[in-house]
């Protein structure tokens, strides 16, 4: 039940229009009630009494009753969908925005697909369980109750003997709901994996079709799928025998009540008026029985799946661990690490192992080094993407821990080697660092990148949309667009991670030009795998299994005949 109020607690800020809704669903409830209690003056006034004045009186009692239940009917609907809605919207925006602010390293243990399905699929379990069965609960449970009320009105002996099948009634409720919620879990994450399966096939479309692997990923998908339909249709198998036990149960109350209500009136010791009246409320109350029943259904689902957003929601945020207090200024002394060692969570290794190294404020250093050696771990460490298992970054002296994320990231430019594009214009893709940047400083910004001519050849310029990942344009085209992008923003501090490394060597040269004024007065970190691209670089810091094992110039490690020199020797042996 924690996680059912959890999420009732999402109402509070609707409280005004929820009131509303209770008291609509009240009145329906009441003249729902008014209707099985007008059986009893039909048929006795009216069928046996023979009563003209009522035959006028009670037909237009029952016109009134039904259009003031269809008023109230419609204002009740309406009202618990807005809340509901409103609810399902308000966890779904929480949820995104609580997954942007989660660490990079829980993102790198979750795959995209089944993070979507906890946005998509999950809160829309919820929101069935918000905006319909929140209605249920309310007026099929107020209109129980003023059923309940007809009963006792018309013979109390009948009503004891009705209500005696709710115990077991509320028994398959709860043991099916438990069964029902296990499977519901373990379909969503069914889903999940559905949804991170298809996002991969789709996004690698094109390894896709060029190895024929089409056959193939369409078999992954089918095991993933079946998977799935066998979940679902154990989840139906249960909520269908819950059903059925319903039924049973209801049928065994109503010939119950029939014996002992015939005995009762061919007796004398009730009308028969009375006891159809009583037949009727008692039809009509087990009908929000069974509505709850599904809803019950519905609601164990909903459940399971706010336990994974939840989940989610109660993970701590980077902004959450940040302790900083300082406004960072712009690097003007150096960035140094000190004794730096870093593990990841899920190795026992360490991905860097005591890294002393100081940067001076307007200095080059490029990275080097195999694969695996650290390079793009140690740099990610100054955005602080990942926060060093020992040691500490400081920038002008101030570890960086001590500093706002906020601006911390703001003093840092990233261009990496997988541009990261959005379906926008691009203009906005440009000043996605600097929103609402003035039109004239994009435009300064793509001419110091190179991309100011092709961006003027797009059907319409800058305000192109451009699709997703900038499937539009060329690779250099995206790589010129990131520069732009870096450019506008301004940082004090740069990465570079392997920036040219998938370009023709036409684009290279373009890109290496931008790249120039990109870097121009700046601190760079340069991740390298091509050592022609860094050979102008201040020091070269030659990474091996963790460790810095050389620092140096492009001569002088060439001097030293080691590590740099065999790296240097392997590329450009034909030569």
């Amino acid at each position: 039940m924690k996680q059912f109020f959890r999420l009732i607690g999402y109402l509070k800020p609707y409280r005004v229009r929820l009131a509303a809704a209770f008291i609509c669903a009240a009145l329906v409830a009441a003249l729902s009630g008014a209707y099985a209690w007008l059986v009893r003056p039909v048929l006795d006034g009216i069928f046996i009494n023979k009563d003209e004045t009522l035959l006028i009186v009670l037909p237009l009692a029952i016109l009134a009753v039904a259009v003031l239940k269809g008023v109230f009917s419609y204002g009740q609907n309406y009202l618990m969908n807005y809340v509901g809605n409103r609810v399902i919207t308000d966890i779904r925006q929480a949820l995104f925005g609580q997954l942007l602010r989660l660490p990079v390293g829980f993102h790198d243990a979750n795959t995209s697909g089944r993070l979507v399905s906890r946005v998509i699929n999950d809160v829309n379990l919820m929101a069935n369980a918000v905006a319909g069965v929140l209605k249920d609960l309310f007026q099929q449970g107020l209109t129980f109750l003023a059923m309940l009320g007809v009963i006792f009105y018309q013979n109390w002996q009948l009503a004891v003997l009705s209500i005696v099948v709710i115990p077991l009634s509320a028994y398959t409720m709860i043991r099916m709901g438990r069964r029902l919620r296990h499977l519901a879990t373990r379909g969503q994450e069914r889903i999940g994996d559905m949804a991170s399966l298809l996002q991969e096939s789709l996004a690698g479309i094109r390894m896709v079709k060029a190895f024929g692997r089409e056959e193939a990923e369409t078999l992954r998908f089918k095991a993933s799928n079946k998977a799935f339909l066998q979940t679902t249709m154990k989840a139906i198998q249960v909520s269908s025998l819950g059903s059925s036990h319903m039924e049973v149960i209801g049928v065994v109350g109503v010939a119950g009540i029939v014996w002992y209500g015939g005995y009762l009136v061919i007796h004398d010791a009730m009308t028969p008026g009375a006891f159809f009246s009583f037949l009727a409320a008692m039809f009509m109350a087990y009908t929000p029985i069974r509505r709850l029943s599904g809803a019950n259904n519905t609601i164990q689902q909903a459940l399971a799946a706010a336990d994974r957003v939840f989940d989610v929601l109660d993970l701590e945020t980077e902004q959450d661990r940040d302790r900083g207090r300082i406004e960072l200024v712009p690097l003007t002394r150096a960035l140094e690490f000190q004794g730096v060692t870093f593990r990841y969570e899920r190795h026992g290794m360490d991905a860097l192992s005591g890294i002393n190294l100081t940067v001076r404020a307007g200095e080059t250093v490029a990275f080097v080094g195999g694969s695996g050696s650290g390079k793009t771990t140690l740099v990610s460490l100054v955005p602080r993407f990942y926060e060093p298992t020992e040691g500490r970054i400081l920038i002008d002296g101030t570890d960086i821990r001590e500093c706002t994320l906020r601006s911390l990231r703001a003093h840092i430019g990233i261009v990496s080697q997988d541009v990261v594009l959005f379906d926008d214009t691009v203009a906005q893709n440009i000043a996605y660092g600097r929103p609402g940047a003035p039109r004239e400083e994009i435009v300064r910004a793509a001419k110091l990148a190179y991309a100011h001519d092709f961006i003027e050849r797009l059907p319409s310029g800058y305000d192109t949309l451009i699709g997703e990942r900038g499937v539009k344009l060329s690779g250099g085209e995206r790589q010129r667009l990131a520069i732009a992008r870096a450019i506008l923003r301004d940082p004090a501090i740069l990465i570079l991670d392997e920036a040219t490394s998938a370009l023709d060597t036409e684009s290279e040269r373009v890109v290496q030009m931008a790249l120039s004024n990109l870097m121009r007065h700046r601190t760079t970190l340069v991740i390298a795998h091509r050592l022609s691209t860094i050979q102008n670089a201040d020091r070269i810091v030659v990474l091996d299994r963790g460790r810095i094992v050389e620092i140096g110039s492009h001569e002088t490690l060439l001097r030293q005949n080691g590590f740099y020199k065999r790296l240097h020797a392997m590329q450009f042996q034909d030569t």
